[in-house]
């Protein structure tokens, strides 16, 4: 089935039909790698639409930018504005969001100063590993790539170039018949997913690899974690080996798309269950519930569209 497309964009200050967004072939971007970018979800809920941490990840996003040199021509409110009207123009509640912010076309060295381009672009979407996963969970291999060594690329920016290595455990993943990929670090410890944070559960409580472990410290991991902490389950975040995979009760993946994803199997052998166990299905409760009105915002997370 060929992909359906919203019928607007934001671009540059201007809602614009998606077909118009366009960017030329010589953009920096393009050839570097020289971009960055958030994924954020809008739910449907109770009080009407409302973005999730709109406001965290837009502070992320101009993070990124800092490490990367790259000056957003827009303050931050005003991507929050974008993101809210091109939403509107779409008629959107519960959707996907991606803000992008690349360098344009300009000089064609490495260091060359070119124009910084922004967009902000929405469609729907459902849980991002299949229809069935969040609820039967999903099979996962432990890649033959492994994620890039400290000081050499920014594991806590959330960089297009940085997406290469997920393509290439996602890619090998599917390629075997396993639904995702998981990456170890440069030291052979455990980091993430192709593009999705990691918990493993043992006897009740939870654990995560740091960020040291050249990881994107996701807002949906924080999310879970003050989650968990708030219900009384005790959250660790420490080095994990590999052979841990093996071992835990539970293993979850989590992410704006992949939102709280178990996994019910890596290497072709069964974790805990075979499905969803006790701690993972409360956190769903938990996560969810911030959208349908059973767990009560006391953060400020749901920002009104």
């Amino acid at each position: 089935m060929a992909q359906q497309y919203p019928e607007w964009i934001w671009q540059n200050g201007v809602i614009k039909p998606w077909k118009e967004a366009t960017a030329h072939v010589m953009s920096h971007a393009l050839h570097y790698g020289s971009s960055v970018f958030e994924g954020i979800r809008s739910y449907a809920t109770p009080e009407g639409a409302a973005i999730f941490r709109l406001t965290d990840h837009l502070k992320r996003l101009y993070h990124s930018a800092k490490i990367y040199d790259m000056v957003l021509p827009y303050t931050q409110d005003e991507l929050a504005t974008a993101c809210r009207e091109i939403i509107r123009k779409n008629g959107f509640s519960a959707a996907y969001l991606r803000p992008v912010a690349y360098r344009g076309l300009g000089g064609f060295g490495l260091s060359a100063e070119t124009p910084i381009d922004v967009a902000v672009a929405t469609w729907p979407m459902g849980p991002y590993l299949g229809p069935e996963a969040l609820e039967v969970g999903i099979t996962a291999c432990v890649s033959s790539w492994q994620r890039f060594a400290p000081n050499t690329i920014p594991a806590g920016a959330k960089a297009g170039g940085n997406y290469l290595s997920g393509q290439l455990i996602a890619r090998e993943a599917r390629r075997l018949g396993f639904g995702e990929g998981i990456a170890l670090a440069a030291n052979g410890l455990l980091s993430e997913g192709a593009g999705e944070n990691l918990f493993l559960v043992f006897d009740g409580v939870l654990h995560t690899t740091p960020a040291s472990a050249s990881i994107l410290t996701g807002i949906t991991r924080d999310t879970i974690k003050v989650l968990a902490r708030e219900d009384g389950i005790d959250v660790v975040e420490r080095d994990i080996p590999r052979e841990f995979l093996y071992l835990a009760d539970e293993i979850l993946m989590c992410g704006t798309a992949a939102e709280i994803t178990p996994i019910r199997e890596v290497d072709g052998k069964q974790v805990g269950s075979g499905k969803a166990g006790r701690v993972t299905r409360r956190l769903q409760e938990l996560y969810f519930g911030l959208f349908n009105g059973k767990t009560q915002d006391k953060w400020g997370w749901l920002e009104p569209v």
